[in-house]
């Protein structure tokens, strides 16, 4: 079975439209021909600054500009932040996000803090990831040279959604920095949010960008909404099971290479629900007390469901294997 090089927005809704269960059985299909099929990598995401963003995106607690649940806390010192990876791994994680809710990344004292940071966790064995909003071309090669793996900067939804969620960054700049991170040579993790109000055009659309980038991202995230009091999109109603379901398995099909990661989202979804996701191609999910400022399940109550299920955690740095 070959991958396919580009994929137009018809091509993607064909798929994503196919009755459910043949897409499913199309998805793992492809999932067997690509990936290790009985392998899922557990991540864990640490907050190292949170709230007090500049930034307006709709979903967000950490914008400034609402009024949510989240108090601003300042970047951890360094320790704090070793030692919460530290946990991490011990627990089982074979990759250690952290985020940081900044618009840009300064060169500053908190920017070689990071860097001495992400030394310190890939000398643990596991993969580092970072998501600390725009960056340039230099600051990718700084954190390359730490030995940075993967960094996430996600298109949130279609080109044509998007000034409805944002309107303090554009889709290009978010281009950017992403074309930044590709040629430092660092991997790329980008996906999008599900249950924003936008259309099933908007989610193929997404995917076309995602599927068509070259080389397509190494990770793609997907999270579904988490409505937050406070936030301009609290009143949403939760996503289906089978919306998820449609575009994990249409992401896993048009992207055969990639990871594709359960998100932000997850607590609310059935063991039953995430074994579909697994079937249909999902690959890694999130483990740990909180994802970001977000409830999430436990690294126990996911060993739990990996053992009933029969998947064993990924190690890091198969991918490079």
């Amino acid at each position: 079975m070959n991958s396919k090089d580009r994929w137009t927005k018809e091509e993607i809704g064909e798929v994503y439209h196919l009755p459910l269960l043949d897409l499913v059985y199309r998805a793992a299909t492809v999932h067997r021909s690509f990936q290790k099929a009985d392998q899922v990598q557990v991540c864990s995401l640490i907050s190292i600054k949170t709230g007090g963003c500049p930034e307006d995106c709709k979903y967000c607690p950490q914008s400034a500009r609402y009024q949510t649940h989240v108090t601003p806390s300042p970047l951890m010192q360094e320790e704090q932040i070793i030692a919460l990876a530290k946990k991490a791994v011990l627990q089982g994680a074979t990759r250690v996000c952290l985020g940081a809710a900044w618009r840009s990344v300064r060169d500053n004292a908190q920017f070689d803090q990071i860097l001495s940071v992400i030394k310190r966790i890939t000398g643990m064995g596991v993969e580092v990831c970072c998501t600390l909003g725009m960056l340039n071309g230099a600051q990718a090669e700084k954190l390359k040279q730490a030995g940075l793996y993967s960094y996430n900067h996600n298109l949130d939804t279609s080109p044509e959604y998007y000034p409805s969620i944002i309107t303090t960054r554009t889709y290009e700049e978010r281009l950017k920095t992403l074309d930044a991170v590709e040629k430092a040579g660092i991997g790329v993790c980008c996906g999008g949010i599900i249950g924003m109000g936008e259309s099933v055009e908007d989610r193929i659309g997404l995917l076309a960008v995602l599927a068509n980038r070259n080389p397509q991202p190494a990770s793609v995230p997907i999270n579904m909404l988490i409505p937050v009091a406070g936030t301009p999109l609290e009143g949403k109603e939760a996503v289906s099971i089978w919306d998820m379901l449609r575009i994990v398995a249409t992401a896993r099909i048009t992207m055969p290479k990639t990871m594709v990661r359960l998100s932000a989202g997850r607590l609310g979804c059935s063991m039953e629900a995430q074994a579909l996701c697994f079937l249909a191609g999902a690959n890694s999910i999130f483990s740990g007390e909180k994802l970001l400022t977000c409830p999430n399940p436990e690294f126990d109550e996911d060993a739990e469901m990996l053992r009933l299920l029969g998947l064993k955690v990924l190690p890091a740095f198969s991918r490079d294997r």
